[in-house]
């Protein structure tokens, strides 16, 4: 499927926020660390949140939606610790069964996770921690993991890997003994985790924080759980809105999730308000790049919690492109990510890609439209973005890629104005 675009027109209206799919996916493979059930609530309506649901139903659990972004999940028995290679292939989160399975069945058998081809995504961290804790893995035509028992044991991370930390966390909430985990992930999606298995009678302190100490317990109770708001949606349509110099208001959001973004979107000479849980964008913003200390060209940075989201580095920079001055982009986490830069370049874009890592940006330029193709989730919003704000038509092609992150997209865009039509792949001839 493809997406035309017809751009430069001004959007208004209101978003509503969809729950962070990097927090539905782990908790939902949670729910087969407890034989009771568990009801999810604001669970994204995502092509990975299915498949997710399609291993859970492999494995064993009773899945059974009990209306719009609400499921009940019950895992009384696991009938198989091994995920279909068609099914791990199609996502990265199918490594987060690894630490659930080896609580529930002392074994886990997964083929190589999938996902989007943003650079090498390693997973020796999961194999070390989990490891510590007693695990032993061999690696063949799948990871193969096994465990006799599993013990609390101080982990330090060589990186902070989210699914490690995720993983580490799941298999340690079982494990007999106390589990410090150092150098973890602290984003809002592992504090959801976390939150949802203190739900379950856990006991998980120092949730916020990059050292988790995690107390094992013979069993979890059911619970229900509303996943939070995805904040890298949020700063999706803080974008859009700069990009197409349109009013805004987002609901539903947790401006305690976007400190970062507001820092280094304020480089970019755009602001906003809150009142409650909606966030207002103006139309009306500076969108002037603001110097460092001394008239120096600031930079934007991605790094992990509580820094700059990696994944909001390529919206950061097409929003780049529409604003006075010019400004670094630096991407240190992923080194494919900045490969969709020439299709900007191609659309009148003035930038300069000095490696993978980094760009440098200057606007503001006048995008025009053409047909594109979209590497992965975040990159391809990106390119909506600048579809929308270009003069003509553009073609977006492998929107699966996009949809894979946004829910039910080309409708909530028709809704605030935006002219995008879905269509079938257009044969050549």
């Amino acid at each position: 499927m493809l997406y035309k675009i017809r751009g430069n027109n001004p959007l208004s209206g209101t978003l509503q926020v969809q729950g962070n799919k990097n927090a539905a996916l782990p908790c939902l493979a949670a729910c087969l660390l407890t034989r009771e059930a568990v009801v999810l609530r604001n669970i994204p309506d995502l092509q990975d949140v299915k498949v997710m649901l399609q291993i859970l139903k492999h494995v064993g659990a009773q899945v059974q939606r009990l209306g719009p972004n609400e499921f009940k999940i019950q895992a009384s028995t696991i009938t198989s610790h091994s995920i279909p290679y068609e099914l791990s292939t199609k996502m990265r989160a199918s490594i987060l069964l690894a630490g659930p399975l080896l609580s529930r069945c002392a074994r886990a058998s997964i083929p190589p996770p999938g996902g989007d081809v943003i650079g090498r995504r390693r997973l020796d961290t999961h194999v070390f921690s989990l490891s510590m804790l007693g695990a032993q893995y061999a690696l063949k035509d799948n990871i193969e993991f096994s465990a006799q028992s599993l013990r609390g044991a101080h982990v330090f991370q060589d990186e902070a890997s989210v699914t490690a930390t995720e993983n580490t966390i799941m298999a340690a909430c079982l494990a007999q003994g106390t589990t410090v985990i150092e150098n973890a992930a602290c984003e809002p999606h592992v504090q959801d985790l976390c939150n949802m298995i203190n739900a379950m009678g856990g006991t998980i302190r120092g949730i916020g924080s990059n050292v988790l100490t995690i107390e094992g317990c013979k069993e979890l109770g059911g619970t229900e759980y509303r996943i939070g708001p995805d904040f890298m949606e949020v700063g999706s349509f803080i974008g859009l809105a700069t990009v197409t110099k349109s009013a805004l208001d987002i609901q539903g959001v947790n401006p305690m999730d976007l400190k970062m973004t507001e820092i280094s979107f304020s480089k970019l000479g755009i602001t906003w308000s809150y009142k409650g849980d909606t966030l207002q964008v103006p139309a009306v913003q500076s969108r002037t790049i603001q110097p460092d200390l001394g008239d120096a060209i600031p930079s934007i940075s991605d790094a992990p919690w509580p820094g700059f989201p990696p994944d909001l580095t390529s919206v950061a920079l097409v929003t780049a492109t529409q604003t006075k001055g010019t400004i670094l982009i630096h991407e240190k986490m992923f080194e494919s990510r900045m490969f969709f830069v020439d299709k900007l370049v191609a659309m009148g874009a003035r930038i300069v890609l000095c490696d993978p890592h980094r760009a440098v940006i200057s606007g503001p330029s006048q995008l025009y439209g053409t047909r594109l193709t979209s590497p992965d989730v975040r990159a391809g919003m990106a390119m909506v973005l600048a579809a929308l704000c270009a003069k003509g038509e553009s073609i977006i092609e492998n929107v699966y890629a996009i949809e894979r992150g946004y829910q039910d997209l080309q409708n909530r865009l028709i809704a605030i104005g935006a002219d995008i039509e879905k269509a079938d792949i257009e044969k050549k001839n």
